[in-house]
């Protein structure tokens, strides 16, 4: 490892340490929880919900197809293909099964990701903030996502790291990342889009730089897109509806983007009862919360970057017409936000930030014992 790397790391490893403390409580709970109801926590972070689509087409390819009694149909093709990819690598070079490989790759990519939020951080704020930034990240409530055989955490180490290049002017880097974050998730786009804007602005500002520099930045830019476009593109191919075909086979699933329709009609069901009503007042009073969150963010002056990327994913998430449930764990990705409450912790006194964010570390835990060993993620 070169040694500016090793220092970037060592200078990130009081975060990363505590990151994987909140990550091992939240475990820790997880099991015991579990085991009082005679279920394994192991089962319930590898072989539960979307976990199951990815490990089948690790194991099996593309093409298991699952019609449902209303008439919904739901595809395998829904799926990005970069998660299945490597637990299929890790499966074919090793005795892991393939939920196992999905389990390690999490377990890796969470903390890429820990490290790629403390280098975005540490960057625009400085290192307090970016470890703040980091524990932020671990004790969300639905954190122990992070440790599912799930793609968010290794989407979300890919899009820190394209953000954290985009900031350092390495365009070529980050166009490469974008372009495996866009073979992750569907929400790849809003890092192309993340990149795009700031190059854009870059030329803008910078119309006197040199060809080698502004050649960078052209190649950064053409490469982002690359991964989602062409899936998307085989996926129409393979279905033979064209360019449209990925949306659908995401209707199948009932997913869509309806500017947040379905949201509204769903919060304002909440307020037939009693009881509910309380429950769509949370709702609203969270959503507010993110919104509010980003116009500091905007505030603030964050760079573009991050900017574009955390409101795209805020707007893909909230105007999304999938199931509710999954909202929360759609916004996990959006670590920009938590930038504010990292900065206003770091400014705070330390005995004073470790104490708020180990409570809530501690209720995180146990939200997200109780979480999985119920509902669980959509």
């Amino acid at each position: 490892m070169a040694p500016a790397r090793t220092g970037i790391l060592r200078r990130a490893a009081p975060a990363l340490l505590g990151y994987a403390a909140v990550r091992a409580l939240g475990l820790l709970v997880l099991a015991v929880w579990s085991a009082t109801r005679g279920k394994s926590a192991y089962t319930l972070l590898t072989a539960r919900w979307d976990a199951l689509w990815y490990a089948g087409i690790a194991e099996r390819g593309y093409g298991h197809v699952v019609r449902l009694p209303n008439g919904d149909v739901h595809s395998d093709l829904a799926f990005f293909p970069l998660l299945p990819w490597l637990e299929r690598l890790l499966a074919s070079v090793g005795p892991l099964s393939y939920a196992d490989a999905g389990f390690v790759v999490a377990l890796v990519a969470s903390l890429a990701a820990a490290w790629g939020i403390f280098a975005v951080a540490d960057h625009v704020y400085g290192r307090r903030a970016g470890g703040w930034a980091v524990l932020l990240w671990a004790v969300l409530p639905v954190g122990i996502v992070q440790s599912m055989a799930y793609s968010e955490s290794l989407f979300t180490a890919l899009a820190a790291w394209t953000l954290y290049a985009v900031l350092t002017g390495r365009w070529v880097t980050a166009g490469a990342l974008a372009l495996a974050a866009g073979l992750t998730r569907p929400v790849g786009l809003a890092v192309v889009a993340a990149v795009w804007a700031a190059a854009v602005a870059s030329f803008v500002r910078d119309r006197g730089a040199t060809a080698p520099g502004r050649t960078r930045r052209t190649v950064g830019m053409l490469l982002a897109p690359l991964g989602a476009a062409g899936y998307v593109l085989w996926v129409g191919h393979r279905t033979g509806k064209g360019p449209f075909g990925y949306l659908d086979v995401q209707a199948g699933w009932r997913n869509g983007f309806d500017g947040g329709y379905a949201f509204a009609r769903f919060a304002a069901g909440r307020f037939t009862s009693f009881p509910s009503a309380l429950a769509g007042l949370g709702l609203i009073a969270g959503v507010a919360a993110v919104i509010w969150l980003y116009a500091v963010c905007v505030r603030q002056r964050q760079p573009l970057a991050l900017l574009v990327y955390s409101g795209a994913v805020t707007a893909l998430a909230l105007c999304a017409s999938s199931y509710f449930g999954s909202k929360p764990r759609l916004l996990l990705p959006a670590f920009p936000l938590l930038l504010p409450l990292a900065l206003a912790l770091a400014r705070s006194r330390p005995a004073r930030s470790a104490l708020v964010v180990g409570g809530v570390a501690v209720a995180s835990a146990v939200y997200g014992a109780f979480w999985l060993n119920g509902s669980g993620p959509p």
